[in-house]
Formats: structure tokens, sequence, C-alpha cells
């Protein structure tokens, strides 16, 4: 007589979009109580993390030494740079910061770029002159402004879905007025709250056209404070963290899921500081609205689970709020800085609409760890100028996997 044998396959663990302290806390309750975690680090992570790029949020809410306002002279600077530029009679894709030339904004700029990628990692530029240009006008000034940071600008959508050209910028704009929310896919076209995540890219730059008429705060969060306290409380979410995860492709034929960490550690060599990077954004792997998780790939696991709860609430505790405003633009270092939102309100004339570039220094640029670069590649790589689509309105965007 032959055995019947059961085969239980592993299932999705109850974890959703939003994250839920009270699962959140019985998971980490369950886990600590029932399993034997490890204690000590993966081998060459560091116990500590020292550096400009760990801080407290509520210490940089005290000052401001992060922002740099435009003076009159800067802001007429930029309009003279506008002008030279639409003379050309060229489509946005060509600027550059030859056709968009910034003569004494350029160093400032450029020391921005240093601060980005050597320093807190953050920067705001106060005081654009949003209400004196048209929409194209605002985006070409925008871009043309960042090219001065960052002169590689990214992808934000596969070129295989665009005949090959590709937006370089995304509108993050509640849109479920006018699109069902049931065909949205993504957070940032929706007046919901957006938890802590990464994007791609190294720079994730946002420029402000409006304000809501309630809330809508941006949030940052260092990546590195998150690390150094799981590195002393949590060791065993630093090896979850650092080991393959199931990333799903939303239905790419090609790639269902891909399999890489969230976190990358990268040792100290004679032209480079030690570094810890982590990638990720919680709805590749708990799905949202338009995009449940795909069926047919690997559930996450229980302390994937709980790594991801651990990611987000230790960010929201740690978080500084900006004061975001009608003419800033921020320029994040996506290695070493999570970003969100919270939820909010539009009314008549206070629709909140910030609008986005990706970008990448090649002079200050990190080094990027192998099991990105395939992303990486698809965001920046043979971009060429003919390619850049600068759309005035938000779309529904279709970008395959992260």
């Amino acid at each position: 007589m032959s055995a019947t044998q059961t085969i239980i396959r592993p299932t999705q663990p109850d974890i959703q979009y939003q994250p839920d302290r009270a699962k959140y806390e019985a998971r980490t309750k369950y886990r600590k109580e029932n399993e034997e975690l490890q204690t000590t680090l993966p081998a060459g992570f560091p116990e500590k993390l020292v550096s400009p790029l760990v801080w407290e949020g509520e210490e940089i809410e005290k000052r401001d030494d992060w922002a740099y306002k435009l003076s009159d002279a800067q802001l007429d600077e930029l309009d003279t740079a506008l002008k030279s530029f639409k003379a050309l009679g060229k489509p946005l894709g060509y600027i550059t910061q030859s056709t968009f030339p910034l003569p004494t904004l350029h160093p400032v700029l450029r020391e921005l770029s240093k601060e980005i990628h050597n320093g807190r990692g953050f920067v705001v530029i106060w005081g654009l002159r949003i209400d004196n240009y048209s929409r194209e006008d605002n985006i070409a000034i925008y871009t043309g402004l960042s090219s001065h940071i960052g002169s590689i600008r990214g992808r934000q959508q596969d070129t295989r879905l665009q005949n090959g050209t590709s937006p370089v910028i995304s509108h993050i704009k509640d849109i479920t007025n006018t699109v069902h929310r049931d065909l949205i896919g993504a957070p940032s076209n929706t007046p919901d709250k957006q938890v802590f995540h990464t994007d791609a890219g190294d720079i994730i730059s946002l420029l402000c056209l409006n304000t809501a008429a309630e809330a809508g705060e941006s949030y940052l969060s260092s990546s590195w404070t998150v690390y150094n306290i799981l590195a002393k409380e949590r060791p065993d979410l630093i090896h979850t963290l650092s080991q393959d995860w199931p990333v799903d492709g939303f239905g790419n034929p090609e790639n269902p899921y891909t399999l890489r960490p969230l976190l990358y550690h990268q040792p100290a060599t004679e032209n480079k500081p030690e570094r810890v990077l982590i990638q990720y954004a919680r709805r590749y792997f708990t799905g949202f609205l338009a995009r449940p998780r795909s069926d047919g790939i690997p559930p996450i696991s229980e302390a994937q689970a709980e790594a991801l709860d651990a990611l987000h609430f230790l960010a929201e505790e740690h978080r500084a709020s900006l004061g975001f405003r009608k003419g800033d633009i921020q320029y994040v270092n996506n290695l070493s800085i999570f970003h969100a939102r919270n939820g909010f309100r539009d009314g008549p004339g206070k629709e909140r609409h910030l609008v986005r570039i990706w970008l990448r220094d090649p002079e200050n640029a990190w080094e990027t760890p192998k099991q990105l670069q395939p992303r990486w590649d698809t965001v920046y790589k043979n971009f060429t100028a003919d390619e850049q689509e600068f759309p005035l309105e938000p779309t529904i965007r279709k970008n395959l996997g992260g």
C-alpha cells in the first residue's frame, strides 16, 4: 500500500500595501517566541554606520541648512536660459548643461550634487516662479536646472510600451476623479497615503507645481538610520533583507518575477567609503489596486513580511517633513533615503501636483550593485534626446516590474 503524500505549498503572508501595526507587532512577537533568530550580522556588514547620511528627522526639522533659496538674479538667469533654449527650436530632450547655460548657478548646483551624494543625502531648492510661466516652460526650467545636478535623465516608463520612446517626467497627482481606481496600479496617482519606499535610479527629483487643500505632506527618512537600528536590535532582519526576494514583474512575460536582495553592502575601498544601500517598494511584494500580486510567482516569507513592516515603521518613527511648497524642488539620494507621503484632500484651485525626474550624476554617482544593474540600464542606458517625452498631464503608468 502506498502512502499519500500531501504537499504543502508556501502561501503569501497576511500583508497588504498599507502597513498594519497590530499585524506587524503580532508577527514580530510570534517569530521571537517560536523561531531561533540570528543574533549576529552577516559577514562583513557594519555594526554601525557613522556618516552625515545618518540623521534623525526631528533634528532635520529644527534647521533649514538643507535648503537653498534662489535669488532674484539667479531666477533671472533661469529665465534667460529658458529663452536661450527656446530660441534653438529643439525638443525638451535636447536640454543639457550647454543648451541651458547657468553660468553663476552651475557651480552652486554642482556643490549641491556633492551634498546629495556625500553629505546629508538631500537638498531642497526654494523659490521657482511657478505662476510666471506656462506648464511647458515650468517643466523646461525644472529640467534645465536639474541637468546641472545630474546630467543624465532616466526613463519613467519601460520603452517596450512606448514604441521606443519614454516619458522623462511623471506627474504625481490624484487622477481618481477621471480614472477609476481599479485601473490605477501606483499610489502616486491616488490621494492615498504612500508608504516609505525608494524609486529606481540614483537621484529622485520632485518639483511642486501646487499643494493640496489639506495634508499631503512629503516625508524623508534616512535608510542608514534604519539600518543602524536593525543592526543593533534585529540582526536577523539584516540577513533577511540581504537575501534574495521575489520581486513581482506585474505581467512581464520575459520576467514574471526576479530574485534580488533589498539590502546591499559595499565595503570601503581606497576611493569610496563603506556604504549600505536599501532598494525596495512595498507594492512589488503586496500588490496595489489594479496590480495585485501576480499569481504563479513565489510568495514572500513571514520573515520578509516582518522586514517590510520594520522598514516602514522605523522610517516613519525617524522621518522628517520638509514643508514642501509651490516652487520647491527636492533632490534626494535614492540609495540612502526613503520617501513617503501623507494622504491628502484636493480642493478648487488647490490640487496637489508634483513633477518627478530621475537623475544620475556621472561625476558623483555611487557604484550600482550588479543585481540592480539591469533595472538601472532600463532607466538610464542609451536614452537619446529624441526618445525623451515630456507629457504635460498625468497618465496611468505602465512600467514593468522593478
